[in-house]
């Protein structure tokens, strides 16, 4: 007479099957937990600081020496709110540029290429986009750009500025026709008017070539 029958493979008590399957689901909801609370941490850390609304407009000041008078212009094709500034005495070659107000160095360096353009060869090549240039982190989604300078800029990113301190000097690099100061302000991911001193600065539209005149008030404190 035959003895039991075997498959050869061993069979699972029922209560092993149940602890495993337990298990299993122990595993499955600690990860579905684990990913909640990185996209949580990430919606907290990432998400609500770019809706959050900006905070109150700095008092920007002309990014020039204290007393001087510039002129702001644009024209066609410029973009809206972009400021180019060029003094109204003086060459502007060298001239120094400074900061609209304290905050942190986030870009220092070159944007696009640099050109040939320099004081002694003023008609040299042109480059590319913003060529050495400046950007600043004033705290509460508000930002100021720098464009055009002469040479590598003074400051370094990370570095914390004041108000009225040097980053730069005036130049022609980048695509740039003749020495000056391209400025902007913006607002998180949004270009606005430029405000010097607390007044709108009346660069607004690029629909038609204009320019303003503007005395600088960045006077550091005595």
């Amino acid at each position: 007479m035959l003895g039991p029958v075997t498959t050869g493979r061993p069979t699972t008590p029922r209560t092993h099957r149940r602890v495993r399957s337990r298990r299993t689901r122990i595993v499955l909801v600690s990860g579905a937990v684990a990913v909640v609370l990185a996209v949580a941490v990430f919606v907290v850390a990432v998400v609500v600081p770019l809706v959050r609304p900006a905070g109150p407009r700095p008092l920007f000041q002309l990014p020039v020496a204290c007393g001087e008078t510039w002129q702001l212009g644009t024209y066609p094709g410029h973009d809206d709110y972009d400021v180019d500034l060029f003094p109204t005495e003086g060459r502007a070659w060298g001239r120094p540029v400074l900061a609209s107000y304290a905050g942190e160095v986030t870009v220092a360096g070159i944007n696009g290429s640099l050109g040939g353009r320099t004081p002694d060869d003023p008609d040299g090549p042109r480059g590319r986009g913003g060529g050495y240039w400046v950007k600043i982190d004033h705290g509460g989604k508000w930002e100021t750009q720098y464009l055009h300078l002469l040479e590598p800029p003074l400051v370094r990113v990370g570095q914390r500025v004041a108000q009225g301190e040097q980053i730069g000097r005036v130049g022609s690099t980048g695509n740039s026709g003749a020495p000056h100061l391209h400025y902007e302000q913006r607002r998180g991911w949004e270009k606005v008017e430029a405000y010097f001193d607390g007044a709108p600065s009346g660069i607004t539209h690029d629909d038609t070539e204009y320019t303003v005149r503007r005395k600088s008030n960045n006077c550091v404190p005595e």
